[in-house]
């Protein structure tokens, strides 16, 4: 009996860049990371590429990279984000793919996705043939080959879709068993009824298309695939290896047991879920149970014998079809009695709206410099992933019927970034959960807000009125938020940003940072052609000339600013396009005179006859800048309120520590001072280059003592991050034994800290040092080296701290 497992598991995050920018900005509710990318990161994907294998007395034998061992795929838009902002992690994903390529027969385990997780089956076909090229570009630029399969968002299919991933070379794709209807042997003519999850899901089927191509379709088994995304099956790795060597049938021929979940499963929703997903392989082939195989070597080895219909209008997230995406249909997360999702079918008719009123205009106006305006739009993906500009030449060259001139190449890239907008607006989880005010709305909102100011920008055309005229249908639940129309106003009109508003944030924040003669502001390459500083007490002046260019649409424009700051928040700036050499001059000149008098409210009218009404402050910032400004601004005021805190809590001490023996409550006052006080001290302490045990002991004891609530996150995460610096000094500098000693006093300590703390990334550089530094130490030890000897046990004995076996 053959018999075969694999496990797939789809790693996506809703995009979350700021659509004007291109990266995310702070995301509070995701604290203490920096955002929700990097926080799920942290739980799930590098826990991924690192899994831990434990023996029975939960020590680390081996670390391996899950995905080399299950079948996966990776949301191009998350990819890129991992690629800038996660290199280690994304370079392990691609190595995954190779190593797998050489343990399944050449069949790599990554398969495509639809490029930004459209639900296909709503989409127009011209966006579903984009979606898939997009998709497979990006998947063949990242890891090397073209892919067998290709992950459909949220399953969501329909017989149009398969035809276009058939007819663009994709081999297979994988379905929610509910999703099969019908199924007969391949040449019988007899159809059996499957329906209602009856299909068997061991072994694939071929789907025939209308145009008369086909595509294999593997069904996940639903019942193990639920207990894994909704049960506590991970928490055992041997339990789970058991639950899938259950699903195998009593017969003879070739056998799959297979599943798909979302990738956050392994770790994000699931707590060590990697762990359990990885003793789980290491088991089932450690015990020769079954094969561990993907997709592709399957569907090599053992071609369909079955067909299938599939449900057409069907997905796994949605028991009404593709109504989620749409209606109201009583799908949602639940949690919120009375709430309704009656919302979700106005947003995307506006949505729709928007697009089908482009699409014509768009497709006019590419056709003064392209030839096949779709086609380009097609091919804009080799763009999207390198703006180069000899990719951009390349790309000109290959697509223009003419050589453009500099605003008609302008003109070009504004119609493409409106069609990409257009289509990544159309992002599942804007419809998935329960709140149109949710910041997954929002963020498709935000992307239709860019299409309509590029509209305006290109055709003179003010869509977005008519736009939040159909907006305004999308009803909130909340009454504050009122309806998609005031939310749009509220949350994505502010963030609407033009190459002023990105020079207004470059002088802003030119009083507070200094900045080299070539930076890049997020997708805003500038270039600093003159900047002065003049400064009077906590008063300063700046003026400068820059030339800023989006790195989108190639748009270049040159500014000047001038930058008054003279204390706390007050802040007065402005910018203005270039007017030529004699007219910054005197705006030098100017400014500069009236400062030196000190007059600063002279300056500031100086600065308004200069600028006019482009005047800007603080708010002007972009919201990370923003915190870190108000941070600089606000570090007096700060230091002024510890000190008060301070000589309350340190005066008061003894008192208060009397006060409770006596068992008699804390004064409010009192106790929020502590709080204040321990949390500062303890934040200072666990990122000091010296760990200080016996103080961050200290703390941790008074503030049991003053029953004080700690920032036990924050203060974990900064612990983790200080640990790992240290363990880096280790791996770098194997000989430094004093830092070896120090790491092994912090790991000791830290066990015994109410914080929670994730030392995988020390215990990952550790296992990466057993087979060099130790092994070379050993060698030596062995031949008579008693330095080596002693470095040895130094290093074992923070192996036993760390869990990790040594030998």
């Amino acid at each position: 009996m053959e018999r075969y497992v694999c496990i797939h598991g789809h790693f996506y995050q809703p995009p979350r860049e700021n659509a004007w920018l291109e990266q995310i900005e702070i995301q509070d509710s995701a604290y203490p990371y920096h955002d929700w990318n990097e926080r799920v990161a942290a739980e799930c994907y590098t826990p991924n590429a690192e899994s831990r294998i434990l023996d029975r007395d939960g020590s680390i034998t081996r670390i391996v990279n899950n995905y080399s061992r299950m079948s996966f795929n990776f949301g191009p838009t998350l990819l890129s984000w991992m690629e800038r902002n996660l290199p280690v992690t994304y370079k392990s994903i691609l190595r995954a793919d190779r190593s797998s390529r050489e343990r399944f027969s050449g069949h790599g385990s990554a398969i495509a996705q639809a490029y930004n997780h459209m639900i296909m089956p709503l989409a127009n076909r011209r966006d579903k043939v984009t979606q898939v090229r997009w998709g497979i570009a990006d998947f063949e630029r990242r890891f090397g080959h073209a892919p067998e399969g290709m992950w459909l968002p949220e399953t969501a299919v329909d017989s149009e879709t398969l035809d276009v991933l058939a007819e663009h070379g994709i081999t297979f794709t994988i379905l929610a068993p509910r999703q099969a209807a019908r199924v007969r042997p391949i040449g019988s003519s007899n159809w059996s009824d499957v329906s209602g999850e009856r299909i068997d899901t061991t072994m694939p089927y071929a789907q025939t298309l209308p145009s008369g191509r086909s595509i294999a379709v593997f069904f996940y088994d639903g019942p193990i695939a639920r207990a894994v995304a909704f049960e506590r099956v991970l928490s055992s790795g041997e339990g789970f290896a058991s639950r899938l060597m259950g699903a195998f049938r009593d017969r003879q021929s070739p056998q799959l047991v297979n599943i798909a979940v979302d990738g956050e499963t392994f770790g994000h929703h699931h707590r060590f879920g990697d762990m359990g997903l990885a003793y789980a392989l290491h088991y089932i082939e450690a015990n020769r149970f079954a094969r561990i195989t993907n997709y592709g070597e399957y569907l090599a080895l053992h071609p369909p014998t079955h067909e299938v219909e599939i449900v057409e209008n069907s997905s796994w997230s949605c028991v009404h079809g593709v109504e989620r995406w749409r209606s109201d249909c009583g799908c949602n997360t639940g949690g919120h009695d009375g709430w309704n999702q009656a919302w979700r079918g106005p947003l995307r008719n506006a949505l729709d709206w928007l697009r089908d009123t482009t699409a014509q205009t768009y497709e006019d106006e590419a056709r003064r410099f392209v030839q096949d305006p779709w086609q380009t739009r097609d091919d804009y993906i080799s763009l999207v992933m390198d703006r180069s500009e000899e990719n951009v030449g390349a790309f000109l060259h290959s697509h223009t019927t003419m050589e453009l001139r500099d605003n008609e190449r302008i003109s070009l890239f504004k119609l493409l970034e409106l069609e990409r907008h257009a289509m990544l607006m159309y992002a599942s989880c804007g419809w998935f959960f329960d709140e149109i005010s949710r910041i997954e709305t929002v963020q498709v909102m935000q992307y239709a807000g860019r299409v309509a100011q590029l509209a305006q920008e290109l055709f003179g055309d003010s869509l977005e009125e008519r736009f939040l005229e159909r907006l305004s249908l999308a009803k909130s639940n909340l009454s504050e938020q009122g309806d998609g129309r005031r939310i749009y106003e509220r949350f994505v009109r502010p963030a609407m940003v033009d190459l002023s508003a990105v020079a207004a944030h470059f002088a802003v924040s030119s009083v507070f940072e200094s900045y080299a003669k070539d930076i890049k502001l997020f997708c805003y390459p500038v270039a600093v052609q003159d900047f002065r500083m003049r400064e009077m007490g906590r008063a300063r002046l700046a003026l400068g000339k820059i030339r800023l260019t989006s790195e989108t649409t190639t748009e270049s424009r040159l500014f000047t600013f001038g930058v008054l700051y003279f204390g706390e928040h007050n802040l007065n700036a402005g910018v203005r396009d270039f007017r030529g050499e004699e007219a910054y001059a005197a705006m030098i000149d100017d400014l500069s005179r009236v400062f030196e008098s000190a007059d600063f409210t002279e300056v500031v009218r100086c600065l308004d006859r200069h600028f006019g009404s482009s005047t800007y402050s603080l708010k002007s910032l972009f919201r990370d800048e923003q915190r870190k400004v108000m941070g600089y601004i606000l570090e007096g005021t700060l230091s002024e309120i510890e000190q008060v805190f301070r000589q309350l809590y340190e005066h008061q001490y003894p008192p208060m520590r009397f006060l409770t023996e006596m068992g008699n409550p804390l004064p409010k006052a009192f106790k929020d001072a502590a709080e204040f006080i321990l949390n500062t001290d303890l934040r200072r302490a666990l990122t000091s280059d010296e760990l200080d045990m016996a103080r961050i002991e200290n703390l941790v004891s008074n503030s049991r003592i003053w029953d004080s609530e700690l920032d036990s996150e924050g203060h974990g995460y900064l612990l983790q991050r200080t640990l790992t610096r240290m363990m880096h000094g280790v791996f770098d500098n194997p000989d430094d034994e004093a830092l070896l000693e120090k790491l092994t006093a912090a790991v000791d300590l830290s066990r015994g800290l109410p914080f929670p703390l994730d030392l995988g990334q020390v215990q990952t550089l550790f296992y990466r040092m057993l087979p060099t530094a130790r092994s070379d130490r050993k060698a030596r030890g062995e031949a008579g080296d008693e330095a080596a000897k002693g470095w040895l046990d130094r290093f074992d004995a923070l192996g036993i701290r760390l869990k990790v076996r040594t030998e």
